[in-house]
């Protein structure tokens, strides 16, 4: 017996166990035990093993979520029980409508509802056979979709098998974009000159059907799962149990979802969402109400299309109508030229919108938006204000159409629309607006986080001839900032202060700040942990870079070429003779972490802090910090005008801090961490 083999096949199987155990903690319950650099270790011991003995490697290994070779399509896979499609109700008399059909047809029984979020996503059809995970397809006719097996093992949200032993499962989910990496997304594509993509679920479904799965993987898709359709070993009653049975063996399934007796609760419970989901990290269209008896749903049947014991209320489109006030073009570090609206301020989707996307000079014409056109104004997927249409039946006749310009509005240099692309670019390589948008991208707060040092003043730095590029940010003298309009000494001292201290961020901030394309906050976080050090980072090669789980070819290639430009060479050694830290710090012990387990939520406005770094100090002492308020949630911070999260945590009895509350306890964090007594505060409403 190989007893190297054997001793590889327990760690290798020890770790699977434990990843998936991190995946289930992180992903599906939102409540993680370790760090991401902890993660990455487990992982990338797992795939030295799986390399070094590869007869190791099983399709439910969590290194095969990323990785395979790009495929020539799709094969068709038919449903064994067609995935049906919703009918929809869009006011409150079709819910009643709903309730009577159901009543009527189950004469005069007891009929209970269970109402649940209608996740804008993708449908999709899993299947597990003696609990492993072997197929998934989309729903296409109902009747026959499209095999996704490798795309969907890219969402870490999916469990690759079950936590308990069921012999033959079918369930049925959908697959969503959150709304941060649809932002994120766009703004990437945007400066690439790309489409972009008009909602989350446009976004997502896009995602799915990328014949690469690793392009799939670097999209962050996650996902929700709402029933069954083959349940073989399971005893299920009702719907809602289905759900708690499919939360036991791992599936990630909404928590928002509740028993209702009558429609008159339903319709209170849609009306409070309609407003409610713009606090949601993920996107909703509406509510799903379904009966909850099992054997009642099968009496009712359905129809050709849909079940006749479902059905989807579908939120009104929220639009508002303004005026263009004028079209200002921005020059990304892309060189794209992308036209933005000036708006008369108006309130959509909980915030007042002064400015819209107007994306491309081709949806300008499309939609024939003019200079001084009343516009409708929308925000595609609750999240980026747009330009849905004029109003030509308001036209004065003084509206003016937009000519998208021959040169540069920055440098005057020319600019090109390449044959077959929306995006019009300025040539000039040394264009200010380029390497202006390029600075502000490395001084933001999810970059180097430079506070004070914003676009007027790189400007001003700019036009001076102070700056050229990043680096030089670094031998700025007092003299030279002082000198700048409407700064003086105290204001040259604090940015000189602020610059030092960015010296000692984590690498992955300065990964991410580089502005390397495709490298976005998550991969710039798995890249430092991966390699522990630029220099290390600049001699990886493609291989090198696509073996990690996430990395994908796109990635690899971007980050190979942009450090084999000698320029951006030049500028990293400027960076590390000014004394930037290029090194990956050591993880913290889980002793010394005082706030490990804590999961925070920040809401309006705090005084002391920018939401960046309250977030990277409870992260330095081992707490999280989630988007969305849910049971999980430890602590709401909340400063001044709170918006729906405080509502919410109220509702819930999540306990709520004040600011000085959130600085005792962090600075009492602070202090256990260093060895010393801590101290704090009490929460306005926390639990003993």
């Amino acid at each position: 017996m190989d007893t190297g083999l054997e001793k590889a096949r327990a760690r290798a199987e020890e770790l699977r166990r434990e990843i998936e155990h991190h995946d289930y903690r992180y992903y599906v319950l939102d409540d993680p035990e370790i760090s991401d650099a902890r993660y990455d270790a487990l992982m990338r011991e797992l795939t030295a093993l799986e390399k070094e003995y590869p007869q190791l490697i099983t399709p439910a290994s969590p290194t095969r979520r990323v990785g395979g070779q790009p495929r020539e399509g799709f094969a068709p896979v038919r449903h064994r029980t067609p995935l049906l499609s919703l009918a929809n109700a869009f006011d409150e008399g079709e819910l009643f409508d709903f309730d009577r059909r159901v009543r009527q047809a189950l004469s005069g029984e007891t009929v209970e509802y269970v109402v649940e979020l209608k996740i804008d996503g993708l449908a999709v059809a899993l299947r597990y056979e003696n609990s492993r995970f072997v197929q998934g397809a989309t729903r296409g006719d109902g009747e026959t979709g499209e095999e996704i097996t490798p795309n969907l093992k890219t969402v870490r949200a999916m469990p690759l098998r079950l936590r308990r032993t069921v012999p033959v499962l079918e369930v049925r989910g959908e697959v969503y974009m959150p709304k941060r990496s649809f932002a994120r997304l766009n703004e990437a594509r945007e400066e690439a000159g790309e489409p972009l993509f008009a909602n989350p679920r446009n976004a997502a479904a896009g995602s799915l059907r990328q014949l690469d799965p690793a392009v799939t993987a670097a999209r962050q898709l996650s996902l929700f799962v709402y029933g069954v359709g083959e349940a073989g070993g399971l005893d299920l009653q009702s719907h809602s149990q289905t759900l708690d049975v499919l939360a036991e063996l791992g599936f990630p399934v909404n928590r928002e979802r509740r028993l209702f007796a009558d429609m008159e609760g339903i319709i209170d419970y849609c009306r409070r969402w309609q407003q409610a989901r713009f606090d949601l990290a993920y996107a909703i269209d509406g509510l799903v109400i379904k009966v909850n008896s099992l054997e009642q749903q099968a009496r009712l049947g359905a129809t050709m299309k849909s079940p006749r014991w479902a059905i989807a209320y579908k939120f009104p489109a929220e639009q508002a109508k303004s005026r263009v006030l004028g079209i200002m073009l921005r020059v990304g570090r892309t060189g794209v030229l992308t036209p933005t609206a000036i708006l008369e301020p108006v309130h959509l989707a909980g915030t007042t919108v002064s400015r819209a996307t107007l994306h491309n000079e081709d949806i300008i014409r499309e939609r024939d938006i003019r200079i001084g056109d009343a516009v409708l104004v929308q925000k595609a997927g609750d999240i980026i204000p747009e330009v849905v249409a004029a109003v030509p039946e308001d036209r004065t006749g003084k509206e003016e159409p937009f000519v998208m310009p021959s040169v540069c509005p920055a440098c005057g240099a020319a600019v090109v629309r390449p044959p077959g692309e929306a995006a019009t670019r300025c040539t000039n390589l040394a264009c200010p607006a380029r390497r202006r948008e390029g600075l502000i991208h490395f001084v933001s707060r999810h970059a180097m986080d430079i506070g004070g040092l914003g676009p007027a003043v790189l400007g001003q730095l700019l036009a001076a001839g102070l700056v050229r590029d990043p680096a030089d940010l670094y031998t700025l003298r007092h003299e030279d900032l002082a000198a700048l309009e409407r700064l003086g000494d105290k204001s040259a001292a604090n940015l000189l202060q602020a610059i030092a201290k960015s010296k000692a961020n984590p690498l992955h901030r300065l990964i991410f700040a580089l502005g390397i394309r495709h490298v976005g906050e998550r991969a710039a976080r798995i890249l430092a942990g991966h390699f522990g050090s630029l220099d290390r980072l600049t001699r990886a090669t493609r291989e090198e870079l696509q073996a990690i789980p996430e990395i994908g070819p796109a990635i690899a290639d971007s980050v190979v070429n942009f450090f084999a430009g000698e320029q951006n060479r030049r500028v990293l050694e400027k960076l590390a003779a000014a004394g930037v830290n290029m090194r990956q710090e050591a993880e913290a012990p889980a002793g010394g972490r005082p706030l490990a387990g804590k999961v925070f939520v920040l809401t309006g406005t705090l005084a002391g802090f920018t939401r960046q770094q309250a977030q990277e100090l409870i992260e330095g002492l081992g707490g999280r910090v989630a988007s969305s308020v849910s049971k999980k949630t430890s602590y709401v911070v909340a400063g001044e005008d709170p918006g729906g999260k405080y509502d919410r945590a109220l509702a819930l009895g999540v306990p709520v801090m004040r600011e000085d509350q959130f600085t005792a306890l962090v600075a009492g964090a602070g202090a256990e961490q260093s060895g010393n007594r801590p101290s704090g505060g009490q929460a306005e409403n926390s639990r003993t």
